[in-house]
């Protein structure tokens, strides 16, 4: 199989190249491809070739990671912690618990549940009568879990992998496995102080990652569908002419008005109409405006999601968030399961293409900007829940999911364009020698810290020169350096280094402990 596949891609390479072969001549369509085009098609057919094996038949393994994925190095990883620690921070702060869930379900919790988007689901192979999908978010196991278990009252929070079959932007953090950070309140409560509350989480960690300036943009399904109501969008077509809309933050209106018209079967006038609405932005007072408008006020359901937005707002204002809280009558946000209040949170600013990995297909070299786009957004979810309970028995959901992929590739930016050295390791002190054959003291000194529970580290040779292992201390940033000697052994003493200043001082074997915890709890 491997040499009829081999064959076929050598001989498309040289149809492509314009070169005959027996019986055989370019076929017309490859003289109407431009130059380009024709490298670019010759360079996958190389790369089959590759996989395939080279002219002695052996199979050539390509070495690399599977498209949409990426490897994290030591100094990514501890970025990346810190973010986290941040995000979890927060999410304690405002009394979250956390739960997990499998990292796939039955295919049928997931089906359904996504609108348009529900062909980026993962399916996996039949494993023993059981049709299994990847998680697609942590929203739709986040309502299994609460339905199957009777919860109706819980704040919490899950950090975990999801998996999309989308096609990857590594330049704009976009990934087919990447991590969601959700927060969700479910119970039953007076409307909009959760929601609130949601809104803001996102503006305390946007703010504490200091990323630069921001939006978090917020409309109402019930504003939307009202509006697509009174423009003359038939029902049937509210879902799908709500996710041509949620397209309107990454394509201009003639786009999504084109597809609304030619691919949805709108009339023009009706797109106009909604064209006319969804340009709209403000605060409180375009909720006031809109519910004196001709139109929209015909929608009861508008009206309502109307004012509960004025309700948001008057919370808003308590928070003291509303100086970054957008009023947008063109978020929309696809998904289908979403009922009330959505938001979206977006960076004003732009990232750099060579901060993410090179690898899978990233550009070396390439210095051009692109928008980071999305890095937080949810909304209300009431029906949820009852989707999965036997009786259809509801409960009221709201909950934010912040994009750590996308907030990680800029702190990667800022780590890269900062001249602070990132630390990998929390090692607080370094135990050396001086002289050589104290390999054993060594190794008692610092089990002794570990018991304590210092943060110790010792160099795995017998005898290492002082000198290694100060550079040592100085390239993994450990601040201190505890180092025995035979004199000091006879002193019952150990010489505490400190790495920055080089200063020195002898400190007692009994007091060592306590010295290093009162040094390292003044460290920054």
């Amino acid at each position: 199989m491997a040499t009829v596949g081999l064959a076929c891609a050598r001989l498309c390479v040289g149809l492509l190249r314009g070169h005959t072969a027996p019986c055989l001549r370019p076929v017309r369509a490859f003289s109407a491809m431009t130059a380009a085009q024709i490298d670019e098609e010759v360079a996958k057919l190389l790369q089959l070739k590759a996989q395939l094996g080279g002219d002695d038949g052996k199979h050539v393994f390509v070495l690399k990671t599977a498209k949409g994925t990426r490897d994290y190095n030591p100094k990514q990883m501890a970025i990346r912690e810190k973010v986290f620690n941040t995000i979890i921070s927060c999410f304690k702060r405002h009394g979250a618990e956390t739960i997990d869930t499998p990292v796939f379900e039955l295919k049928e919790t997931l089906t359904g549940k996504y609108g348009e988007d529900s062909k980026l689901i993962y399916d996996l192979k039949d494993q023993g009568g059981e049709l299994l999908s990847l998680r697609y978010d942590l929203t739709v196991p986040f309502a299994r879990y609460l339905a199957m278990n009777k919860i109706t009252n819980i704040k919490r929070y899950h950090i975990a992998k999801v998996y999309r079959r989308d096609n990857p932007a590594m330049t704009r953090g976009r990934y087919r496995e990447f991590y969601q950070c959700d927060f969700d309140i479910a119970g039953q409560y007076d409307p909009m102080i959760p929601d609130a509350e949601c809104l803001k989480i996102v503006y305390e960690i946007l703010s504490e990652l200091d990323l630069g300036d921001f939006r978090i943009k917020v409309n109402d399904r019930r504003i939307l569908d009202g509006m697509f109501a009174v423009c003359g969008v038939p029902d049937e077509k509210f879902r799908t002419i709500c996710s041509t809309v949620d397209k309107l933050d990454k394509a201009p209106w003639e786009d999504v008005k084109n597809e609304m018209v030619n691919e949805k079967g709108l009339s023009e006038e009706v797109a106009d109409q909604i064209g006319e609405y969804v340009s709209m932005q403000g605060g409180m007072d375009l909720a006031e405006r809109l519910l004196q408008d001709p139109k929209l006020s015909q929608s009861k359901q508008a009206c309502a999601g109307l004012a509960d937005m004025k309700q948001l707002f008057s919370y808003l204002q308590l928070f003291q968030v509303t100086d970054k809280v957008m009023f947008d009558l063109s978020l929309a946000r696809g998904l289908d399961y979403y009922t009330g209040v959505i938001y979206e949170a977006v960076l004003c600013q732009t990232l750099q293409a060579p901060v993410v990995a090179e690898q899978n297909g990233a550009v070396p070299g390439d210095e051009a900007n692109v928008s980071v786009g999305s890095v937080a957004g949810g909304g209300r979810y009431d029906g949820l829940v009852g989707m999965f309970d036997p009786k259809g028995k509801k409960v009221p959901c709201v909950g934010v999911s912040i994009g750590i992929e996308r907030i990680f590739s800029l702190m990667e930016q800022k780590a890269e364009l900062s001249a602070e050295k990132v630390r990998t390791t929390e090692t607080q002190v370094l135990v050396a020698s001086a002289q050589k054959n104290l390999l054993e003291e060594r190794l008692k000194l610092t089990s002794e810290l570990w018991n304590a529970g210092i943060k110790a580290e010792v160099l795995y040779k017998k005898n290492p020169k002082l000198l290694t292992q100060l550079q040592h201390c100085e390239e993994s940033g450990i601040p201190l350096v505890a180092i025995l000697g035979e004199q000091e052994l006879k002193d019952g003493v150990v010489k505490l280094r400190t790495v920055a200043s080089r200063e020195e001082v002898d400190v007692s074997r009994e007091q060592l402990v306590e010295e290093l915890k009162r040094r390292t709890s003044e460290l920054p």
